[in-house]
């Protein structure tokens, strides 16, 4: 049976790999290979035909999606192998997080209620206003009482209003934020060239990092080192990757860079990270992040760089520590270690299911619910505003793959200890094994 995935052009098929075998309730043939790059998506204003979608997902001329996620997989009468297990649990009574699950991304799609698949354009706007409205006020109230009691406080609220900013964005760039494209587009780039993010450039990279969640070397985001490039880290790499605060302020490199083992800059349109047909949309978006940047240097001489950096410069550096933190504790930092995968091990729903929930108290309303990330993994068209609801849908299909998060107080302090835990022990995987885990420096 063919597995499909919904793109920007509507439902492509997955290639086929030649293996009978079914794994995680999806045919093999749903899996890349470790060594085969994943076929890249059309370029980002092609339009897919109407869809009519069961699950309650409809499509119109406008209809697309910016990250690609499997629709349909086989039925799970030939799986076999894990009709033994029940939620991972082997016949000891332990689990397993590496083992296949028993449960199929449709059985999680269809115990999702319909309308968490529909997308509201005006409610999607009512937030960027909201947010929009927020972050100016901040900046006057700051303005005017220009003192030393009120500017931290001000950074610290700025910075995490720029970080809201960026999660609606990052919306515009799934299509969850609307069924438009050209409106997903115009409000992406406004959001985030206004933070100093490439849209488009940006979007691609993520969509790669959707499609190989949780694979250890096609992931895009925080995936693992191995050993042997992790042994031939200079100590100044090393350093400036595991030893805090330096990893939390690596995103703005990263866009220029990428991380280690991986060539390629998100401003270049040749860069390895895109294919030909996706170099205008890099180049559209290169340039809004330099018409940006030109503003803040006019605006360092309209007002003094002193006061841009306080205006600006500093809630930019807080933002980019909310992005690093956030998106490092969605694959990192639980109390059982979670698996990484290779080769035919790996697949979507088994990749997705490594990603983690977090509660972040009063600020999972600030920052749109991005805390509650697995059904945001799987199905990165659902809006923000239910994804709650939707996890609540899932977790009895889940069981025990889904890790329920610490629940936090008003701040989320205690996720501190999870990260500074996360990078003393996080550091490589083994070189061999196709279900490997992270493990630590045994020399430091």
């Amino acid at each position: 049976m063919a597995s499909w995935v919904v793109s920007e052009c509507g439902l492509k098929p997955l290639p086929r790999i030649l293996n009978p075998r079914l794994r995680d309730g999806v045919a093999s043939s749903t899996t890349f290979p470790s060594k085969i790059r994943p076929p890249p998506i059309c370029k980002s204003h092609c339009v897919g035909s109407s869809l009519r979608l069961s699950s309650g997902l409809r499509g119109n001329r406008w209809w697309a999606l910016n990250v690609s996620a499997p629709f349909r997989v086989p039925s799970v009468g030939e799986e076999g192998e894990n009709r033994e297990r029940v939620n991972g649990v082997e016949d000891d009574g332990e689990f397993d997080p590496g083992s296949p699950p028993p449960f199929r991304l449709t059985d999680i799609r269809a115990a999702i209620p319909k309308h968490c698949w529909v997308k509201d354009p005006w409610k999607s706007m009512s937030y960027v206003v909201r947010d929009v409205v927020v972050v100016f006020g901040l900046a006057a109230i700051a303005a005017y009482f220009n003192n030393w009691i009120v500017w931290p406080l001000y950074w610290i609220a700025q910075g995490t209003m720029f970080w809201a900013l960026f999660v609606l964005g990052h919306d515009c760039g799934h299509g969850s934020f609307s069924s438009n494209l050209n409106l997903n587009s115009v409000v992406g780039h406004l959001l985030h060239s206004s933070i100093l993010v490439p849209y488009h450039g940006w979007r691609i990279s993520h969509r790669t990092h959707h499609q190989n969640h949780g694979h250890v070397e096609n992931d895009e985001s925080w995936h693992p080192l191995s050993e042997k490039m992790y042994k031939k880290l200079d100590y100044v790499t090393r350093s400036l990757r595991f030893t805090l605060p330096f990893p939390m302020l690596a995103y703005p490199f990263y866009l220029w860079v990428r991380s280690p083992g991986k060539k390629g800059s998100h401003y270049h349109p040749n860069s390895d990270l895109f294919v030909p047909n996706e170099r205008k949309d890099v180049i559209t978006s290169t340039a809004c992040w330099t018409a940006m940047a030109a503003l803040l240097v006019y605006l360092s001489f309209a007002m003094g760089p002193v006061q841009l950096l306080k205006l600006y410069g500093i809630p930019y550096w807080i933002f980019v520590v909310w992005l690093d933190v956030v998106t490092y504790l969605h694959h990192h930092g639980h109390e059982d270690k979670l698996p990484w995968y290779r080769g035919k091990e790996w697949s979507y729903l088994r990749g997705g299911l490594t990603t983690l929930d977090r509660d972040y108290g009063v600020i999972n309303n600030i920052h749109h619910d991005i805390g509650t990330h697995v059904i945001h993994h799987l199905f990165p068209q659902i809006p923000h505003y239910h994804l709650v609801e939707a996890t609540e849908a899932a977790r009895p299909v889940f069981g025990k793959y889904y890790r329920e998060p610490k629940k936090s107080g008003p701040l989320p302090f205690h996720l501190l200890g999870t990260l500074i835990r996360s990078m003393k022990q996080d550091r490589y995987v083994s070189d061999a094994g196709d279900v490997v885990y992270y493990q630590s420096d045994k020399t430091i």
